[in-house]
């Protein structure tokens, strides 16, 4: 058991005597970095497909915030040198404002929440609400935005998961289980806090999410030919399989390792899923910390062609945070993946599972499969004024404490962060020298790289 495992082992752990271990100012602190920011990024490139790795760094180069957005392994080691108080919980790992959206539940209402795990692991509590604050000062630069509004807005977040985690504290355990933020809801509340123009940008987003679905992947991702469905060609963002040198040979295997997949389903969601027969499939570049990872989309059809479904199946490799927590309990990735998503998501995707697989190189891959879109929506970002973006970290917030609620201590956590804004503004300090440190991490990579 590493270091970090012990520290966060909560038996007995007493809240406001944990201030006394470590004050909650004391979460300001950060002093810069000694670690090689490039090396970091080259060790994870050294598992991906090498002709995909110069389009991460051409994503990932844009600007200091979609670096900080890829750069989830360096930020996992400057977290570990940070002090923690010692509660865990089951961590998103990289929990940056654009790691939260919105998706159709199982109940086909949209929910919000946090949607990326390829991170996932149990840790210190503190190392998810310092990368979302931290991300928070970054789009805020990004933005153009002044100190006094990133801090409105790194504040926002963490007051936002302070209170909300307070709220947690005291109800039933089955009560936290159950919580989620329902957008309809949300959208009302928030009628009285925006005005009519960001109403309409929000009002339209979820009417483009609520349409984003298979039936939509198959009018924008294929087309028809000698009667058959394709997926496009468009290397190397996307390929279809028979394009690859191995084409045939990954056909055949695709088709067995979804017939394994399947397995990982409850036996109501095996029945539904074998309903559908397989189509075509393709490599698809996704993200931007994820570029070269092996990701596919996968076209099945259900009684017809106008009865789609895409799933996406993408490659989970060792979290960025397991050097530092130790090694995640379960063998297979895309099972750990699934496992820390229903644990921190309120509702999951009903075709969510995983499946490992010996690729044709003879190494062992570990993959989790979803539906490649089922009602998905993320905020803009980059059209977020001031106050729309303490708005929306607010939200985070608060979805981020309900995840760390449902596998932390949460009376404990509550009772460690209190009622004043100490953490608040702590977390608001580190966020901006953090923001520094991202700043010349940014440049290092860049100029190593010749951009």
């Amino acid at each position: 058991m590493s270091a970090v495992q012990i520290e966060t082992d909560s038996q007995g752990l007493d809240g406001k005597e944990a201030r006394s271990r470590l004050p909650r100012s004391g979460h300001e602190e950060w002093e810069i970095a000694s670690r090689d920011p490039a090396a970091i990024l080259a060790r994870q490139d050294e598992n991906r497909v090498p002709e995909l790795v110069p389009i991460r760094y051409e994503r990932m180069l844009v600007s200091p915030f979609t670096f900080f957005r890829g750069a989830a392994a360096v930020m996992a080691a400057d977290l570990a040198t940070t002090p923690t108080v010692g509660f865990g919980a089951q961590l998103c790992g990289d929990a940056h404002l654009s790691n939260f959206g919105i998706f159709s539940a199982p109940d086909r209402r949209l929910v919000f929440d946090c949607n990326d795990f390829d991170e996932t692991c149990r840790g210190p509590f503190e190392w998810d609400v310092k990368r979302l604050a931290a991300s928070l000062a970054i789009a805020g630069r990004d933005r153009g935005f002044d100190e006094e509004e990133r801090r409105a807005a790194t504040e926002s977040a963490v007051r936002s998961y302070r209170e909300a985690m307070r709220r947690f504290a005291g109800m039933r355990n089955l009560d936290v289980w159950y919580s989620r933020l329902d957008v309809e809801p949300a959208l009302a509340a928030l009628r009285s806090q925006v005005d009519d123009r960001s109403l309409r940008r929000v009002e339209r987003s979820l009417a483009k999410a609520r349409a984003k679905d298979s039936l939509r992947a198959l009018g924008k991702l294929t087309y028809e030919e000698e009667g058959k469905i394709r997926i496009v060609s468009d290397p190397p963002l996307i390929t279809p399989i028979e394009e690859l040198a191995e084409g045939p040979e990954a056909e055949a295997q695709l088709q067995t390792v979804l017939g394994a997949y399947r397995e990982s389903l409850t036996h109501d969601r095996r029945r539904l899923a074998g309903s559908y027969r397989y189509v075509h499939a393709a490599r698809k570049v996704v993200g931007v910390g994820s570029v070269g990872t092996r990701a596919w989309i996968v076209l099945l059809l259900g009684k017809d062609s106008s009865d789609p479904l895409f799933l996406q199946a993408k490659e989970a490799q060792t979290s960025v945070l397991e050097p530092y927590v130790g090694a995640s309990p379960y063998r297979n990735h895309g099972r750990r993946v699934v496992e820390g998503q229903r644990l921190m998501q309120a509702a999951s995707d009903v075709f969510l599972g995983w499946v490992a697989t010996k690729g044709l190189d003879g190494e062992r891959r570990c993959f989790y499969v979803r539906q490649l879109w089922d009602g998905k929506g993320s905020a803009e970002v980059e059209r977020m004024s001031p106050p729309g973006l303490a708005l929306y970290a607010s939200l985070c917030g608060e979805t981020l404490a309900r995840a760390h609620a449902r596998s932390g201590d949460r009376i404990g956590i509550a009772s460690y962060l209190g009622k004043g804004d100490a953490f608040d503004k702590a977390l608001a300090r580190f966020a901006e020298a953090y923001a520094d440190q991202n700043e010349r991490d940014f440049q290092r990579v860049k100029e190593l790289r010749g951009e």
